[in-house]
């Protein structure tokens, strides 16, 4: 397509470590006129991402202001994930351009707001290079995060000691740049990283998983972190555990099928969700009772059975009904931003739930076809 310079095109982001990833989104950007990059304040990245950035704002800025195909470079000076907002307000641009994994509803809603066109490139390196992240640069991490499908709340001893059940998990690659309290395991990935810094050890695959469990509890935490966190990172594939009143499973079943295994890459979508709510407070208000947990595992088995016969309605409705289970117990996973999003794309779907609770997580969707905008995993494989 040919350039348009009378139209102003919208970029956002940290861009700290600046590489070939970069320069080509913004090569793209710039087909579509002007580029305008509204750039995260060190402020603003240490509040997303509980860390410094490495370069400063200011040389951040200076690098970008560098590239012919940058137009105008400003630090944004709002918060959030919208901090580009005053930015975008006083710029007026055509376009906002993001990256499939910089999409939300947010952005999407705030651009329909201010009738301006949103484009979501997907992440194509140039040609003979290979694709790059700022994670990527930061260190090869192959340390796996992990998606529960169903059960979760199981594995916590004060839920399945009403009925015993399963947590089913996959263990995810790194291809993507989760967000950290997304649901995903980052927390307790972040401990992994910890003790075994980049990748995962040789050997037993159970002993690994109890150490893990083990580091992020030691002896006197209050509040323990479920052991499907740590099973679903060091186990590869598709794994259900079996839970009875314990924090440790009395049995794990896993499964390698490439079938089974592609069957789930191939139907699961991800939608970004917004930030949870400062104070926020998952276990508030609880209403756990045995019809619950038993309605819980039973939608558990149903979804590890549809998964073995790839039946993909039965998924679908299995994941679904093992979230409103959840929701029936624990009502504060969701709000009505959450509620909104999951209005807004069900009927595309089959079944659904989120990755984590009240926000910062995914919508994670059970589909035919593909969905506009969505992320799609990579299961480790063993």
């Amino acid at each position: 397509m040919a350039t348009d310079l009378h139209k102003k095109v919208l970029v956002s982001g940290c861009f700290d470590l600046l590489h070939s990833g970069h320069v080509a989104f913004l090569q793209s950007a710039a087909a579509y006129g002007n580029v305008y990059v509204c750039l995260g304040s060190d402020q603003t990245i240490f509040e997303l991402k509980k860390r410094a950035s490495i370069n400063s704002e200011q040389e951040r800025k200076y690098i970008l202001e560098a590239l012919q195909m940058v137009h105008e470079v400003c630090i944004s000076t709002g918060s959030g994930y919208l901090d580009f907002l005053p930015e975008l307000l006083r710029i007026q641009p055509d376009y906002f351009v993001v990256n499939e994994d910089g999409f939300s509803d947010e952005k999407k809603a705030l651009c329909e707001a201010h009738k301006i066109e949103l484009i979501v490139l997907p992440r194509i390196p140039y040609s003979g290079l290979p694709a790059r992240s700022t994670t990527d640069l930061r260190s090869i991490n192959t340390i796996p995060y992990r998606i529960d499908l169903a059960g979760g709340w199981l594995d916590q001893p004060f839920v399945s000691i009403h009925a015993p059940g399963p947590v089913i998990t996959i263990s995810i690659e790194p291809s993507i740049d989760f967000n950290t309290r997304s649901g995903m395991a980052s927390s307790t990935r972040k401990f992994a990283c910890e003790i075994w810094h980049n990748h995962l050890p040789i050997g037993n695959t159970e002993q690994n998983a109890k150490l893990l469990f083990a580091y992020e509890n030691p002896p006197g935490k209050t509040e323990i972190a479920g052991s499907q966190d740590a099973i679903g990172i060091v186990y590869p594939g598709l794994n259900k555990s079996n839970y009875h009143g314990a924090y440790w499973p009395h049995s794990i079943n896993s499964v390698q099928d490439e079938g089974v295994l592609s069957f789930i890459e191939k139907h699961l979508f991800l939608i970004p969700l917004g930030p949870r709510n400062e104070g926020y407070d998952v276990l508030a208000n609880t209403a756990i009772t045995r019809k619950g947990a038993q309605a819980l595992a039973a939608a558990t088995e149903d979804c590890w059975n549809a998964l073995l016969f790839k039946d993909l309605n039965a998924f679908g409705q299995a994941i679904t009904a093992s979230f409103e289970a959840q929701i029936a117990m624990f009502p504060n996973m969701v709000d009505p931003t959450i509620t909104d999003t999951i209005n807004n794309y069900k009927h595309l779907a089959s079944g659904y739930k989120i990755s984590g609770a009240g926000g910062g997580g995914y919508l994670i969707l059970v589909a035919e076809n593909p969905i506009e905008n969505a992320l799609q995993i990579t299961i480790r494989r063993k």
